[in-house]
């Protein structure tokens, strides 16, 4: 039997759990860091490494008191972060500045820049990331920073991905030149892909900025998978978490991309990690283009497969939204929603209140609502809304079923799956096929399995999983509610394709409206 740890970082908190490769989850504990925002600058948001270091030693002391387990018998560590979460350092790895955490939004001209420039140039990587580069990516990130921080400038060595940051910290890496960087987090967001030799050309890079010359280069090291091993946990970093030094670290990655993994995601698997918003992650044997698809990277996911990574702008964060503006909780607002029936509002809401991160790929959209009355309640619109990213999700799983892309199983995977079976349902009917969720938080059971492929514990992935993931709740299609589904979606489709993209041809809108009168009228 092994012990080992698995550590998932979150924007708030870090979570550690045990886990042993017989038993399963032992212990889990968590600890949290402040998010540093600005009042005058709402796109503000960073995150102290020192904070982050110090959270990750109390949670694993945590854990083990709780699991009443020797950390000298802890057999490995791995961890995932969020990202893009940009950090950078100096020539021995230390800080120069904060992390630009994921959801810092800052780097919005740098991003418009980079784009504009790529699809000029017609830069193969650009097409791979669904034609637009966006500001919570690292390029962008780190040239705001470059822009922004003249006086540092002269002493900056290169910018780590904060799963990489975490993981050469604790193995005790200070040449930048030694790190081992995430195909995961390279590959999703600073366009690396072994197609077109790692990273973008350096005269791309000079072009968009000369701040950006030589950066190529800085940003090496050794870019790996994450059953491949960073090295071992130093002694100054083993006495502080109590545990045994030598032990492995892999290679890290990002959290949503490792939840799929602690959800039991298998070829033919689509998982939605559905939180605050919407990571959609599946894998193929095949690596092919996926128009619109913000990223399509060899071994990001599964290191034998191509992981596809998709999503929606925002989710949970809508939910919130309508209760805030209601003044209640969403729990609150929640209450009754499964006496609802499919359609019965009448409102088709379109979830683009954050943008359109996938398939069309546009920050600048906003959310839309048909079929408003005046009778119509905060209630409705929640309903209305968890239908609206159903239906958004449908058209993404079509776009990447189009291109190659096996969706068999649908596993909803994140917080708000385990909470809310009518949203499960709802998926369930509006996709028509078996929705598949975790019975219980597979948060960090991703992690889990990696740190027990590095201490040997199991031969592959699929092994692993079948020792440690969770059974599973499974919602099946209603047939009636899909039958309602199958009219709404071609309404939902025409909406977002006709209003979400600046050069669409005119499309007739004038049947939506009374489709949902009479869609709403017969389901009730």
């Amino acid at each position: 039997m092994a012990v080992v740890a698995g550590v998932d970082f979150g924007t708030l908190s870090v979570r550690v759990t045990l886990l042993s490769s017989e038993h399963g989850r032992l212990a889990t504990a968590s600890a949290e860091y402040p998010l540093a925002r600005r009042r005058d600058d709402p796109d503000y948001a960073t995150q102290s490494h020192a904070d982050q270091m110090q959270a990750l030693v109390r949670a694993t002391r945590d854990a083990l008191a709780k699991g009443k387990v020797n950390g000298e018998d802890v057999a490995a560590i791995a961890l995932d972060t969020t990202g893009s979460s940009v950090i950078p350092v100096d020539a021995n790895l230390q800080p120069l500045d904060d992390y630009y955490l994921w959801c810092d939004h800052r780097a919005h001209k740098e991003a418009r820049q980079i784009t504009e420039l790529a699809l000029a140039e017609d830069l193969e990587a650009i097409h791979w990331c669904g034609d637009v580069y966006s500001h919570e990516w690292g390029f962008a990130k780190l040239l705001h920073w470059l822009r922004h921080n003249p006086e540092k400038r002269g002493r900056f060595a290169t910018a780590l991905e904060h799963c990489d940051m975490v993981a050469a910290t604790l193995i005790g890496v200070t040449d930048p030149a030694k790190v081992k960087r995430s195909i995961c987090a390279m590959g999703h967001k600073w366009m690396w892909n072994p197609k077109w030799d790692g990273l973008p050309p350096q005269w791309f890079l000079s072009k968009v900025d000369p701040l950006f010359d030589g950066v190529r280069a800085k940003i090496g090291g050794e870019y790996l998978a994450s059953d491949a091993v960073s090295g071992g946990l130093s002694e100054k970093w083993a006495a502080e978490m109590g545990l045994k030094p030598g032990i492995p670290v892999p290679v890290g990655a990002f959290d949503a991309h490792w939840d799929a993994i602690g959800a039991g995601c298998r070829e033919g698997d689509v998982v939605n990690v559905v939180g605050t918003s919407t990571c959609i992650i599946a894998m193929a044997k095949k690596t092919e283009l996926v128009p619109g698809v913000c990223g399509v990277v060899p071994g990001s996911v599964h290191p034998d497969y191509t992981g596809i990574e998709a999503g929606l702008s925002a989710t949970g964060d809508i939910f919130e939204a309508i209760a805030r503006r209601a003044g209640v909780k969403v729990s609150e607002l929640a209450k009754g929603l499964e006496g609802y029936r499919a359609g019965q509002t009448g409102l088709l809401r379109l979830s683009w209140d954050n943008g359109d991160r996938t398939v069309l790929v546009n920050p600048e959209l906003g959310g839309v609502t048909f079929g408003w009355n005046l009778l119509h309640t905060a209630q409705d619109e929640l309903f209305a809304a968890i239908e609206g990213t159903a239906l958004h999700t449908r058209i993404i799983l079509e776009r990447m079923a189009e291109h190659g892309v096996p969706v068999e199983r649908v596993i909803n995977a994140g917080g708000i799956p385990q909470n809310n079976a009518v949203l499960n349902q709802i998926y369930a009917n509006v996709l028509n096929k078996p929705v598949l969720v975790p019975d219980g938080t597979p948060t960090s059971l991703g992690s889990g399995i990696f740190a027990l492929l590095a201490a040997g514990a199991f031969k592959t992935i699929e092994e692993a999983q079948k020792s440690v993931c969770l059974p599973y709740r499974t919602y099946t299609p209603q047939p009636a509610a899909v039958a309602v589904y199958e009219q709404l979606y071609p309404l939902y489709r025409k909406a977002y394709f006709a209003l979400g993209q600046p050069g669409a041809k005119a499309e007739p809108l004038g049947m939506v409206l009374p489709e949902l009168r009479r869609i709403a009228a017969a389901s009730r």
